[in-house]
């Protein structure tokens, strides 16, 4: 048998509001990561994960300071997820 909870969240205005900015950065930080990864492997390098935050982190505070609202967590996950997404994608190559 296989059970599950439901856990109802009520975020005051808030914390609502923080959750659409956390996830707004997650999106945007993930995107960014895409689309240098495709850059990056277009021009025969070999991008990964780590090297990308560490790319990230590097011009973040002069480009995209609003990042900085939002937990550090949130950055960390996109890239990630960004990484498994590729190896999962790269091991389907490899099948």
């Amino acid at each position: 048998m296989i059970r599950a909870h439901r856990i109802r969240l009520n975020p005051t205005p808030e914390q609502a509001e923080y959750f659409v900015r956390a996830a707004g950065t997650r999106r945007f930080v993930y995107n960014w990561g895409l689309a240098e990864w495709n850059r990056q492997y277009q021009a025969g390098e070999k991008p990964s994960a780590r090297a990308l935050k560490k790319q990230f982190n590097a011009i973040r505070k002069e480009q995209f300071p609003w990042t900085y609202e939002v937990t550090k967590s949130v950055v960390e996950g996109a890239f990630i997820d960004l990484g498994k997404a590729f190896a999962d994608f790269f091991d389907g190559l490899k099948s």
